[in-house]
Formats: C-alpha cells, structure tokens, sequence
C-alpha cells in the first residue's frame, strides 16, 4: 500500500514540476471579417447589453443573473455575472479604454470556476465597406492552469469560443 501511495504522490508532484515549466501568460487571438463599417461593429462591442446578441456565452444559461452599471457605453461601463453552471461561472468585466471606432480594451475578472483577472481588446479595422475585427484575451497563466492546459488546449477551447462570438457579432452587426 505504501508503494502504491509513493507512486501516486510522485505522480503528482512529477505533473506539477512538469506543468510549472509552462509559460507563465498566455494570449489567445482570433479574428474575423465583418461586412459592415468599424463604427457599426464597435458599436456592438461597446454596449455590454448588445452582447447577448453575439457573445458565445449569453445563451449558455437562462437562469444567469446579469448586472449592468456604469455608464451604458465606453470607459466604466461595468457588466457582472453569476450563474450555477459551471461553463459560465461568476465574474465581471469593465470598459478600461476606448479609441472610437478602433479599439477597446476591457478588464475581465473571473471568480468562478477559476479565479482569474485577464484583459480583453478588440481592435477594428475598417477597409473597403468591411471591417476585421481582431478578438485578443492575455493573462497569467497561474500554476492550476498550467496543470489544466496539459489536459486540455486551452487555445483552441477558448479560440473555438471567440470564433462563435465573432460569427454572430457578424450576423448582429451585418443585419
């Protein structure tokens, strides 16, 4: 039995040396090209109430209870979360910055089911009647990540999330 329990713990500990070796950030990019002027799309983004029209999460749980405060749009314009399910979790984001139409930068703040502050920016990119949008999230990558990222692709978890959000920010912001 004690063998068996050194082999478990040394199992263990030899995952968590293993993962600490992980980067120590992170940053997850995704972008898509929108037929519709950078002024229409950004408007979609600065409005935390325009999301539950394209964010890949807004349908995830009905039962979600969502708090809107700050001003409607731009800098300060608050958006919290709290919802049971474990695919939502709890959290907040604020408008930290703004360059109108081309830019937004937002501070996420995530307590549940991981604790975890990140940071957001859209950048808006208008050329010929269509505008690229390019999604970016960065963070630490604190050791409990590390661990998770060796069992799941977290870019492509994460970027499969955003490439869901910016199909439906096109078909919002294209209608």
């Amino acid at each position: 039995m004690w063998i068996a329990l050194g082999i478990i713990v040394a199992v263990i500990v030899g995952l968590f040396a293993f993962a600490s070796t992980r980067p120590d950030t992170f940053r997850y990019v995704r972008s898509a090209t929108i037929k519709a002027p950078a002024a229409t799309v950004f408007s979609h983004v600065n409005d935390f109430r325009r999301w539950e029209a394209w964010s890949p999460w807004a349908g995830l749980d009905p039962q979600m209870k969502t708090t809107y405060s700050g001003p409607e749009t731009g800098v300060g314009a608050r958006y919290d979360w709290d919802s049971k399910s474990g695919k939502v979790g709890a959290g907040g984001m604020e408008i930290s910055e703004v360059d109108a139409p081309n830019r937004i930068e937002i501070e996420l703040r995530f307590l549940r089911p991981f604790k975890a502050e990140n940071h957001a920016t859209f950048t808006f990119t208008e050329q010929g009647g269509a505008t690229t949008v390019e999604w970016i999230m960065t963070g630490r990558n604190i050791l409990m990540g590390k661990v998770f990222g060796l069992f799941m692709d977290m870019e492509k978890m994460i970027g499969k999330d955003f490439e869901k959000g910016l199909a439906a920010l096109a078909r919002a912001a294209e209608a």
